[in-house]
């Protein structure tokens, strides 16, 4: 039994760090976003609008969440298109606020569900 639970804890270790996580922050797109993560400011994220996350280069260059520790967690290629669903279907302007479920490596998520707040 033993045996087991260490040859699990070892492959949970070497598959990457993969966990289940959720986070909340502010929903950009990563061409926005970039400069918004490295100076962590929550200010700018708070007000960047729906109209420009739905801009075809901004749509183009998928979507992160910047929580407010200043990390940026880019969403993957199925959570990217959830996220530009649920931002065509609100009717925020701007300071658009999610809870983003799914497995966390890493700064990346690998979504299950967004819910915008």
């Amino acid at each position: 039994m033993k045996s087991l639970v260490r040859f699990v804890v070892v492959a949970g270790l070497l598959s990457g760090f993969a966990y289940a996580a959720s986070v909340q922050g502010f929903l950009v797109d990563r061409a926005c976003g970039a400069k918004m993560a490295s100076a962590n400011d929550q200010k700018a994220a708070a007000g960047h609008t729906r109209e420009c996350a739905l801009m075809p280069p901004c749509v183009g260059s998928g979507y992160g969440v910047l929580t407010a520790d200043g990390k940026f967690i880019t969403l993957d290629d199925a959570g990217n298109k959830e996220a530009e669903a649920a931002l065509r279907a609100s009717k925020k302007a701007d300071n658009v606020k999610v809870q983003v479920s799914g497995d966390q490596s890493g700064e990346t998520m690998k979504v299950t569900a967004i819910k915008i707040l």
